[in-house]
């Protein structure tokens, strides 16, 4: 018997996503290889899954629902819970550029003037994480989100606090499963790529 799980898709490759540049807010679109990414997501998690029913949520933002779409997915519902982390005044830039005036910078342990706090994105996900409990009890969740976020959502399921997040990594396009072990939260699969 299967029980049910937690899948989370990274959405595909962007042109920001490439280079560096935080993404939060700004809307863009997906690569040609962004596109293909979300595709070959889209068979694994197929694969995976097979076709047991899912409660599917995306954040509004076009890459995660463009991601969606380009995966097979009918999105039940778009959520601003699982948007990206608000950057702030950081929006568009790199890491190495904010460290040309705050040295040693990281999103994890500094703040994002006119931003989100990790906290404050630990909040949501634990929002998300206390709806997808409820919905597991019958079928699987499907979760289309980013990076920063997915890696914030990853810690709370385990029950580490948003900062934990730095020590996992979410590529473009790959997968990861939560789930449990005898009531335990546990990560099955992290970061597959869609390849």
């Amino acid at each position: 018997m299967h029980e049910p799980a937690v899948y989370l898709l990274r959405h595909g490759a962007t042109e920001w996503s490439e280079n560096g540049r935080h993404t939060g807010r700004t809307d863009i679109d997906l690569t040609g290889d962004g596109e293909a990414g979300a595709r070959r997501a889209g068979a694994l998690l197929a694969a995976l899954r097979g076709d047991r029913p899912a409660l599917v949520l995306s954040s509004p933002r076009v890459r995660a629902t463009r991601t969606a779409e380009l995966a097979g997915l009918t999105v039940d519902e778009t959520t601003e819970d699982l948007a990206e982390w608000d950057y702030g005044d950081y929006e568009g830039l790199t890491t190495p550029q904010i460290r040309e005036t705050v040295p040693g910078w990281t999103v994890w342990t500094h703040p994002c003037p006119n931003g989100e706090t990790a906290d404050a994105v630990g909040e949501r996900a634990t929002k998300v994480v206390h709806r997808i409990r409820e919905a597991l009890s019958d079928r699987d969740v499907v979760l289309i989100g980013h990076g920063h976020f997915g890696r914030v959502l990853v810690s709370t399921w385990i029950g580490q606090p948003a900062t934990f997040g730095v020590h996992f990594g979410l590529e473009a396009a790959g997968l990861s499963i939560l789930g449990d072990e005898r009531g335990v939260p546990q990560v099955r699969r992290l970061n597959v790529p869609a390849r």
